[in-house]
């Protein structure tokens, strides 16, 4: 059974205008789509959009200026949650997308907190993430949190392994909080994929693809993509597969390589 293509309107489809790209993206095949910042787009209007269209919004980023590290920002992350679990609520999305550190403008690291030895961040990021999961239990919304790669987009975010990311969701134990698997982050920070799918991917809730080096589209890099799908679906992997890829002509020519691919 072919797991559930959903594509990153905020990469794919931007030569149209926002509410088109939803059509465009049903058109190409895709079950659902996802964005990142919810607060530059009209709620009401996105999720017509989506329901005219006859697609899915999977989900969006949720935590913004606050970072599960900082232990001086536990309330303002959880307030601010509390927002974005609302928003998606709005659009009828069923999950948001959370970080270990606040991102700012092209995914920069807001703050690297050198100040905060490795035991304050991991205890933060742990406290904060028991209460988040209380919260998405109580919401009943599903929350993903991101592993990011720390030498190319994201240098000085804190969570950079899938198995540091897999062992918290595992040891706070809420149906709610899944770790959002990102095969592109990956790649470069720790690679053996299909490994790592083995042993954690118990714990995905969400796939990102890109292929690396580059973020482009699959067959563009080093990631042999059919491989890897086909190993998330015999590891059990049943949630969606976002295609989170600048691509590296037009919107076209990445979705016929995602459909091939994948």
């Amino acid at each position: 059974m072919a797991l559930r293509k959903c594509a990153c309107i905020d990469t794919l489809y931007t030569e149209l205008d926002w509410l088109d790209r939803f059509q465009a993206a049903k058109n190409d095949g895709f079950e659902a789509v996802e964005f990142w910042d919810w607060r530059i787009r009209d709620l009401e209007a996105t999720r017509e959009a989506a329901e005219k269209a006859g697609i899915a919004i999977s989900g969006f980023n949720g935590d913004a200026d606050y970072s599960l590290v900082d232990p001086t920002h536990k309330q303002k992350y959880l307030d601010y949650l509390k927002e974005s679990i609302a928003a998606a609520k709005k659009v009828g999305a069923a999950s948001v997308t959370i970080h270990s550190n606040a991102l700012g403008d092209g995914g920069i690291v807001v703050n690297h907190y050198d100040n905060l030895s490795h035991t304050v961040k991991l205890c933060s990021m742990y406290d904060t993430l028991l209460a988040c999961a209380e919260l998405a239990e109580k919401e009943e919304i599903n929350l993903n949190l991101e592993a990011l790669n720390i030498t190319t987009d994201h240098v000085g975010n804190f969570l950079a392994t899938t198995q540091m990311g897999a062992e918290i969701v595992r040891l706070i134990g809420s149906p709610r909080l899944k770790l959002l698997y990102d095969v592109y982050h990956m790649q470069i920070n720790e690679g053996c994929i299909c490994d790592t799918i083995s042993n954690y991917g118990d714990t995905f809730g969400h796939i990102h693809v890109a292929d690396a080096p580059g973020r482009h589209e699959p067959g563009t890099g080093e990631i042999n993509y059919k491989k890897v799908i086909r190993h998330l679906e015999e590891c059990g992997y049943t949630g969606r597969v976002g295609y989170e890829l600048f691509p590296l002509t037009d919107t076209a020519t990445a979705v016929k390589a995602i459909m091939e691919n994948a």
